[in-house]
Order: structure tokens, then C-alpha cells, then sequence
């Protein structure tokens, strides 16, 4: 079995001083490192780590879960400095106000300024 030291999400970003500006001005992450591939953010103890590529924003599903104790208050702190939030209506999956009640949890998405999907989900209970 695979024996993990550590994980980390890697995130494509086509420009990565933009991203960096919209991670630090809608999100409030400040990277605590840097390579000279891309930048380290430390997010709820996992580590981001976001690199420059001319593949950004080619994936249409979710890149990064980010989960949040009380999501409306997150949707809204994020929607005053413009994020924008999707609407969906599929099989399975309704938002309402840009959030779904996925039995008793729920859930949120937004693309970042590199065209990553970002959900934020609360747990219940």
C-alpha cells in the first residue's frame, strides 16, 4: 500500500502574478513559499501549490475543495470582494443562490482568475 508522507493539490495558472493578486485579494491566501515553478499557500493545513502553465483552465471539474464551518457566511464574505458563484441545475445537482443542499451538506463553486473550479463545502452535523 502506498505510504504517504504528505499531499498537495497543484493548481495551473497561466498567469501567475495575476493569480497570485486574486489569491491574496478575493481569497486572503498569501503564499508561504515560492520556486521557480510557482507559489505555496498552506490552506486549513493542505498545501496549494500553484504553477505556471499554458494548460490553465482546461479542466471543467472541481480542482480544490476548500471546506468552510458556516458556508453562507463564506459565499457572502467572498461575493462582497467578487467572486462570482455558479448556478446549476443538473441531475443531481441544484444551487439555489449559488449554493446546493447535498443531503444535509452543502456545498458551493467558483472559478479562480486561471479558470480553476474551487468548491467550498460545509459538512452537517
Amino acid at each position: 500500500m502506498l505510504t504517504a508522507k504528505s499531499a498537495a493539490a497543484v493548481l495551473p495558472a497561466s498567469d501567475l502574478d495575476r493569480a497570485r493578486q486574486y489569491y491574496e485579494d478575493k481569497l486572503g491566501w498569501k503564499p508561504d513559499g515560492q520556486d521557480a515553478g510557482g507559489l505555496m499557500y498552506t490552506v486549513g493545513g493542505t498545501s496549494v501549490y500553484l504553477y505556471e502553465t499554458t494548460f490553465a483552465g482546461t479542466a471543467q471539474n472541481t480542482a480544490l475543495m476548500v471546506e468552510v464551518g458556516d458556508l453562507e457566511s463564506s459565499v457572502a464574505e467572498l461575493r462582497a470582494v467578487g467572486v462570482v458563484f455558479a448556478d446549476y441545475d443538473l441531475p443531481g445537482l441544484r444551487t439555489v443562490d449559488g449554493i446546493a443542499d447535498l443531503d444535509g451538506e452543502k456545498a458551493a463553486w467558483f472559478t479562480d482568475s486561471e479558470g480553476n473550479i474551487i468548491a467550498l463545502g460545509q459538512r452537517s452535523g
